[in-house]
């Protein structure tokens, strides 16, 4: 049995929650957890909020937090609908999940490893916790970044990125089966990367670097 903490994406959330519960299934202790950009971006647009990312990351003022506590809470809803009465949602904020805050963008935090107690220990009760990106203060924070710092914390044996694209490709378009985290972050840092995969790049080569077996769909990401 391993341990195995799963990302799931807003925009493909329920989906892919159901990929995670088939590791469930197979006996493994899952770790989920998720995004809710799509919905986040929308009910900004809607209530007229300006919508603005730096390096794939949300500027948040206290009116955006609201929309993204609010969208965070319904994305979590469906996925613990999805997975079944084994799954245990959990906000970040109110299990400890912690980070340093980021100033120029606002209420953010780069999430930093931990093991929050309520996660050990739905583990310890074959439960599934369902984790929303929010941390301490409370400060907005990537849910990459929060999944990779969590995979670490709790000594996760894998950290797998469910998404809707197929993993990382090069700068020819050729699916990457590997990628070393030197040459990731080369490629990283000439902005060979745009978009959504910056943070996931960025936050499974931090966790191949402290240990933890890191995949981007059907690329692994390695020390």
């Amino acid at each position: 049995m391993s341990r195995i903490v799963v990302k799931v994406g807003g925009a493909v959330a329920a989906i892919a929650a159901a990929d995670a519960l088939a590791l469930v299934d197979a006996g493994h202790e899952v770790v989920v957890v998720h995004g809710a950009g799509p919905q986040i971006s929308r009910e900004m647009a809607r209530l007229g909020l300006v919508v603005r990312f730096v390096a794939g990351r949300r500027v948040t003022d206290r009116a955006a937090l609201e929309v993204v506590r609010a969208s965070l809470a319904e994305v979590n809803a469906a996925v613990c609908a999805t997975i079944g009465p084994r799954a245990v949602g959990l906000m970040g904020d109110r299990i400890g999940l912690q980070a340093t805050r980021v100033p120029e963008l606002g209420l953010v935090g780069d999430a930093v490893p931990c093991a929050p107690q309520a996660v050990l220990a739905a583990l310890e009760e074959g439960l599934v916790p369902v984790i929303a990106p929010l941390a301490v203060g409370p400060l907005n924070v990537n849910a990459d970044e929060a999944a990779a710092a969590l995979a670490v914390g709790i000594g996760a044996d894998r950290l797998v990125f469910l998404t809707d694209v197929r993993g990382v490709y090069d700068g020819g378009g050729v699916l990457l089966g590997s990628l070393g985290a030197d040459k990731a972050e080369a490629l990283l840092a000439r902005g060979a990367f745009e978009g959504g995969i910056v943070p996931k790049l960025t936050a499974a080569v931090r966790a191949a670097r402290l240990g933890v077996h890191a995949e981007i769909g059907e690329t692994t990401v390695t020390a």
